[in-house]
């Protein structure tokens, strides 16, 4: 009787003196561990030009059928994207992402994110897919809502996909990425000046390592 008592009010005495493990929410929000996948992000370029290029691979990777993307053509007086294409339309469903992260693996240009954002509960279907303008990132500080002409963007000569694979001399075919053993050469020697061809031609070689 005596042990059940002190060993009763024993456990009362030290949950007293215990740190609290409930949170107060929602007027105090809990952290989440850094690797947690929470609410989309469509990023976007220093200069306010979308990383999206519609390429609808994270749509082909994700397996609960959540993400619509349609695709549409950059023009020289109306560029999204530094891309030939850009997301026209774009959509998550929400009530069947599984928030697995597949999508965000799948998106070649980092255009596709997800943040700690865990608040997504309503009480419509409806406000429950996002669109575009809901998963966009906020423009940086100066930069331009888009579109943007093609001679607005040549003329930051931003690189905006680094590496030599992504790069054109002018007038010749990409560089090669990998090793040729016929070809001493390594491909940053055997790569003339890298030119974004922009606004109808070629434009003037971009500064590494100035941006």
């Amino acid at each position: 009787m005596f042990n059940a008592l002190r060993k009763g009010f024993g456990l009362t005495g030290k949950t007293m003196f215990r740190r609290p493990v409930t949170t107060q929410y929602p007027e105090v929000k809990r952290e989440p561990q850094p690797r947690f996948h929470g609410r989309h992000i469509l990023n976007r370029y220093e200069d306010g030009l979308e990383k999206c290029i519609g390429c609808e691979l994270c749509a082909w990777a994700c397996p609960a059928d959540a993400i619509y993307v349609q695709g549409a053509d950059n023009t020289p007086e109306a560029r999204y994207s530094p891309g030939e294409r850009y997301g026209a339309d774009y959509q998550i469903n929400y009530l069947r992402c599984i928030f697995c992260g597949l999508c965000i693996e799948a998106c070649p240009t980092r255009s596709l994110t997800m943040s700690h954002e865990y608040e997504l509960a309503s009480d419509s279907r409806e406000s429950m897919i996002f669109t575009k303008d809901m998963l966009m990132a906020p423009l940086p500080a100066g930069a331009k809502p888009t579109p943007h002409t093609d001679a607005e963007v040549a003329a930051r000569g931003l690189t905006y996909y680094p590496g030599p694979a992504a790069q054109r001399t002018i007038g010749g075919p990409p560089a090669r990425a990998w090793h040729d053993p016929d070809d001493p050469a390594t491909p940053e020697e055997a790569v003339g000046p890298a030119t974004v061809k922009l606004g109808g031609g070629e434009t003037e070689p971009p500064t590494h390592g100035e941006h």
